[in-house]
């Protein structure tokens, strides 16, 4: 069986949904819970720029995880900064983990009307960040913001994005559906043709659930050639949710034959979403 890795960021993305709310203890719980679940990394939260999420980052590295690898999450570099003198670049290496996740443009029109820069600087600010951090002994995702509809607007550029950080040793470039506007069809020939332009790389999928297609899209993202899946539990998340991992874990495994967590543990999939309700103080949906 072909290995997808199930990338978590129910602390981090789903925390941002309205109503969700996890105590400093209830974090640590969740990252134990997914631990002995088998996923793969856990996104703990903004280390760089948020106190709350800075306290879960201490808190961790005191206790002992089995399998999963715990992410730090934040930004290229400013515009108007070198990233050695970023301080939110140094807070995520105080965070002290050895996975950082960072996020950068991939859509000109973003590029020109929020950072009000260049399209060339952009791509500055991504390989700087991401060969400041791997200097610093990280390994490194790079998640493309709003990536689909970078590609749609301009093929050449959104792929010069993921370029960007995998030249300076990105270990995966994630394909991010940042206001989850896409069709799965449209997710499955975008994917694939980054998985043609870039055969070396680890492509990952982060989908929104605005257009109640998250998970859908996270499938055909894996079938085009996506190996790493990121997601919420129970598809916790802002505005509409994040993919839900609790149905794409299974499917991923029962139904289209990839290696996630493994059968043993797949049995505790209910256990995992009804605690996960708990710590986050949300009442278990009926359905």
């Amino acid at each position: 069986m072909e290995k997808v890795y199930i990338y978590d960021t129910t602390l981090r993305d789903g925390a941002q949904g309205e109503g969700i709310s996890f105590s400093d203890t209830a974090k640590v719980r969740f990252a134990h819970l997914l631990d002995e679940f088998g996923v793969d990394f856990i996104e703990g939260g903004f280390a760089g720029s948020n106190p709350r999420d800075r306290r879960f980052f201490d808190d961790i590295r005191k206790e002992q995880l089995s399998h999963a690898r715990i992410v730090a999450f934040g930004s290229t570099r400013r515009v108007d900064l070198d990233a050695q003198g970023d301080p939110q670049l140094a807070g995520l290496l105080a965070a002290e983990t050895e996975w950082v996740t960072i996020y950068g443009k991939s859509w000109l029109m973003h590029v020109r009307d929020v950072l009000r820069t260049t399209g060339e600087n952009n791509l500055q600010m991504i390989a700087d960040t991401v060969g400041f951090l791997r200097a610093a002994g990280r390994s490194v995702f790079f998640d493309a913001e709003h990536f689909f509809d970078g590609y749609k607007d301009d093929p050449e550029y959104a792929l010069d994005t993921l370029r960007a950080a995998v030249r300076e040793g990105a270990a995966g470039a994630v394909l991010c559906d940042t206001n989850g506007g896409c069709l799965p069809h449209e997710v499955f020939a975008i994917t694939q043709a980054v998985c043609a332009a870039l055969p070396d790389a680890q492509v990952g999928i982060h989908v929104h659930n605005d257009g109640g297609l998250a998970v859908a899209c996270s499938l055909e993202a894996v079938r085009a050639g996506a190996r790493q899946v990121q997601g919420c539990i129970n598809g916790y998340g802002e505005r509409t949710g994040n993919a839900n991992m609790t149905t794409i874990i299974p499917a991923l495994e029962l139904k289209m034959g990839f290696e996630c967590v493994g059968a043993e543990r797949l049995r505790r999939l209910r256990e995992v979403s009804l605690v996960t309700d708990d710590l986050a103080n949300q009442r278990p949906d009926p359905r």
